[in-house]
């Protein structure tokens, strides 16, 4: 139960710390308002923060900013753990959010 809190507790400050990536994507998604799904940020999934989560649809978006390149192998066990419980993972880099949102949408709806 402790660690449990723990990743509750960790999931709340960052979505204090987002982001501008982050910010962006959650501006898109929040409140309904992309295809009437409810996303979750920061949401705590198989003991592991995902940063977007659709319930509805089991879809996890992770945002990869440059701290991702350095920690390949972790994200890739991290992946196939959530993946193992009938959940889709999909990865944008900061770089494509910057570059074209619309791009970035059509990604998430194609993995919907």
């Amino acid at each position: 139960m402790r660690m449990k809190k723990i990743k509750r507790d960790f999931a709340r400050q960052l979505r204090k710390e987002q982001t501008l990536a982050e910010e962006r994507i959650w501006s898109l998604l929040r409140n309904n308002q992309f295809m009437g799904l409810k996303f979750r940020r920061q949401h705590v999934i198989e003991g592991f923060v995902v940063d977007f989560y659709c319930l509805e649809r089991k879809l996890a978006i992770e945002i990869d900013g440059g701290i991702h390149n350095k920690r390949k192998d972790y994200d890739q066990l991290r992946q196939q753990e959530i993946e193992s419980k009938f959940n889709t993972v999909i990865r944008i880099k900061n770089e494509e959010i910057n570059r074209d949102e619309s791009v970035v949408l059509r990604k998430i709806k194609e993995a919907l």
